[in-house]
């Protein structure tokens, strides 16, 4: 489980920008506004960020209270999706039961391709997110 401490950056691309609609399948309709911060696979194991497929869910274990440093973003987020079947790590950031949370926090601050997001847990149960 993420601990207070915790932390990771991350660059920016258009799939993490634009979810909905950058999409290398056809598994459903576009659907615009939608976007997602990636976990890359060593934070994941590291801190042990997991995703639903774990045996404990909920706040603090694959769900997590979020804000931004600059007051625009303030939801619940899931950590969710492995890259493997069955997995137990989460390999992004998206919100809980909002898929456009994170596209809408996007647009606000104006992000582009290669701008860094800042990931950092201040307790088992609340994340930071930074803009850079």
């Amino acid at each position: 489980m993420a601990a207070s401490g915790d932390t990771y950056t991350i660059t920016l691309n258009k799939a993490h920008l634009e979810w909905g609609t950058h999409r290398h399948t056809n598994s459903r309709g576009q659907i615009y506004g939608e976007g997602y911060i990636p976990i890359p696979a060593q934070y994941a194991r590291s801190y042990s960020i997991h995703n639903s497929n774990h045996n404990q869910t909920g706040l603090g274990f694959n769900e997590f209270n979020c804000t931004s440093t600059d007051g625009y973003f303030n939801d619940t987020v899931k950590a969710a999706g492995c890259s493997s079947k069955g997995s137990i790590y989460a390999k992004n950031l998206e919100g809980s039961g909002n898929l456009q949370a994170f596209g809408k926090w996007f647009s606000q601050i104006n992000a582009k391709v290669g701008d860094s997001i800042e990931v950092t847990w201040t307790s088992s149960t609340d994340i930071k997110i930074r803009h850079y």
